[in-house]
């Protein structure tokens, strides 16, 4: 049966994350705010949880998931990262950036890209996703609230609770957030890419 937390933005309550912590260790898919819009997250190792998202989602593997992590140092444990590179993430980190980057053997082969072996990755600046990814002690998978058929990010928890909290196991309400995406930039070629521009500021990373 889904969950509806009301959780604090800035203050996250201990108690509320722990649980949140909890029903995403189980296998819960859980919708979260983040500091670009409301996403969708799981446990990283959780396949089933993983198909579940897509399905939600209306996304084949093909689609780039984000890893969502807790600083830089963790980004280098799931991805290959060269002095370029880490000048770059240094400058988009925190913050609302999506980099895609080559994703090391520690990445389970189901999340990286089919054909290129890439991983998106993020550290998002945002109180709540921090304290659950402390709580787990671990990344979070996580992919945009977008529903199928649709252009725009769901944006009111309430309205998420109200149009799929049937398939999702928790809504974590931590008011209105952006309706803009991350910025996404790959980092695999020869030069850093824009592939999509989003709430982070392209000229943040000198692009």
């Amino acid at each position: 049966m889904s969950q509806y937390f009301q959780v604090h933005p800035q203050n996250p309550q201990a108690r509320l994350i722990k649980q949140a912590a909890q029903i995403i260790h189980g296998g819960g898919v859980v919708a979260v705010p983040t500091d670009s819009c409301y996403a969708l997250v799981c446990h990283l190792d959780d396949k089933g949880a993983v198909e579940r998202l897509r399905r939600i989602r209306g996304i084949d593997e093909k689609h780039h998931l984000a890893l969502l992590c807790r600083d830089l140092s963790e980004i280098g444990v799931y991805a290959r990262v060269d002095n370029r590179q880490f000048r770059l993430l240094k400058l988009g980190t925190p913050g609302p950036f999506t980099f895609i980057l080559e994703a090391t053997r520690v990445v389970p082969r189901r999340l990286s890209h089919p054909s290129r072996k890439t991983i998106g990755l993020r550290v998002p600046e945002t109180p709540i996703v921090e304290a659950l990814m402390r709580e787990l002690e671990q990344p979070l998978l996580s992919s945009t609230l977008i529903l199928p058929g649709e252009d725009e990010p769901l944006n009111d928890p309430e309205l998420i609770n109200e149009r799929i909290g049937k398939q999702l196991d928790l809504v974590i309400d931590g008011g209105a957030c952006s309706m803009e995406m991350t910025t996404v930039v790959d980092l695999t070629g020869d030069e850093p890419a824009l592939v999509r521009v989003g709430r982070g500021d392209p000229a943040t990373l000198g692009l």
